[in-house]
């Protein structure tokens, strides 16, 4: 998101009295503001789980209509795009198995159209390969950031369990790492970073150091994009979701003050709503509360939609969040309605009192949004802490 929003058009189109118009520019800003592109290439050996991990990162169910399809087989042979179902601004790319395609690693890179992706994360189940090797390398000299995931670490961790007298889950866990590791720098690879993952159970493992290392190393603009469309696999990511949101609460405060310097009856108070409108909706989207996003973890975890929406307390996450909607939540508390009450009395007093109905308008949409963004991360929490404990019963 831009560090300023640029408010001349909204201003102008409420000046020309044209409430449609600014709504409009309002929303075409929440747009703008969400839609950073942020494009990852995922790619591996023949059946390394390439197509699960995608379908796992964007929480969609291998059976979904949406899924990249998997199978014991490649069963990728080009280039797919795999939007992210609430962001299409963020896009997973199922590359074809280096080994199944005719080209050489160099020439491999400019096959799949090396120029669109930020990163790239390379994959195996067993240890990485030759050809995973002159993949890094091949990238590495071209100046983009690639990682290596493991995958599969299920599977190792089961067989170290039935053959081991003193297992310790931990440690196997190091030593696979450890050996991946070495074998890449033998390999000639400069500085690895091997991540391991359980492609069903994104939040065990090594998730969370590879999204702390994607953050880290991600251009700011591109981080929040990553970080809206993580699945909310732990209480940590929810809170990083929240915070970031938090962050931007007074670009859009800065809006609406600059609206409610217009003295023009009541556009101030629809302004607000429609904004204050698009704002709370993102949230919904970025904690995955909307009816899709729910109904896919329900689909993705094997637990009941009823039982996921039974923990949610907020009149936001299951309802339609409208400009309508909004202005009653609103009006419901006193003080808020006081203040923009003050606020459009104000505005019509020359000067100062155009100094302080921006001030009020400003407070108003800055106590919305944090009022509103703390009942959607709480909904947020009990829904994932309700899913966890679910899973967790039927195992």
């Amino acid at each position: 998101m831009a560090d300023f929003l640029d408010t001349t058009e909204i201003k102008e189109a409420l000046q020309n009295n044209n409430q449609a118009l600014a709504v409009d520019k309002i929303k075409k800003l929440l747009e703008m503001a969400a839609n950073t592109p942020l494009n990852i290439g995922i790619t591996g050996e023949s059946g390394s789980g390439k197509s699960s991990f995608v379908n796992a990162f964007r929480g969609v169910d291998h059976r979904d209509d949406q899924a990249a399809p998997t199978g014991v087989v490649e069963t990728t042979t080009e280039v797919r795009a795999y939007p992210h179902p609430s962001y299409p601004n963020v896009t997973l790319w199922d590359l074809p198995g280096i080994g199944t395609t005719r080209f050489p690693a160099d020439q491999y890179l400019k096959h799949v159209g090396f120029e669109r992706f930020d990163f790239f994360i390379i994959i195996s189940d067993t240890r990485f390969r030759e050809n995973d090797v002159k993949l890094a390398k091949e990238i590495q000299k071209m100046g983009k950031k690639f990682y290596f995931v493991r995958s599969k670490v299920d599977n190792d961790l089961q067989n170290a369990q039935r053959s081991q007298r003193n297992f310790d889950a931990e440690q196997t866990l190091a030593l696979i790492r450890e050996n991946c590791k070495e074998g890449l720098l033998k390999e000639g690879v400069q500085a690895p970073q091997v991540f391991l993952l359980s492609n069903f159970e994104l939040q065990r493992h090594d998730f969370h150091r590879l999204h702390a290392t994607l953050e880290r190393e991600l251009p700011e603009h591109k981080r929040d994009a990553l970080l809206f469309a993580m699945p909310n696999m732990s209480l940590e990511i929810i809170e990083k979701k929240k915070e970031a949101f938090k962050s931007k609460i007074p670009h859009y405060a800065f809006v609406s003050a600059a609206c409610a310097a217009v003295p023009l009856p009541g556009l101030s108070v629809a302004v607000d709503g429609a904004l204050i409108a698009g704002v709370v909706q993102q949230y919904k989207t970025g904690f995955a509360l909307d009816g899709p996003s729910l109904q896919r973890l329900a689909d993705s975890t094997g637990v009941l939609l009823e039982d996921l929406t039974s923990v949610v307390r907020s009149p936001l996450s299951l309802n339609t969040i409208d400009k309508t909607f909004i202005l009653k939540l609103l009006l419901q508390s006193a003080a808020v309605a006081g203040l923009m009450l003050a606020e459009e009395g104000l505005k019509f007093i020359p000067l100062f009192g155009t100094l302080v109905a921006s001030t009020l308008s400003y407070k108003v949409t800055e106590k919305a949004l944090l009022d509103f963004l703390h009942m959607l991360a709480e909904d947020a929490q009990n829904v994932f802490k309700r899913a966890l404990c679910c899973m967790n019963s039927s195992v």
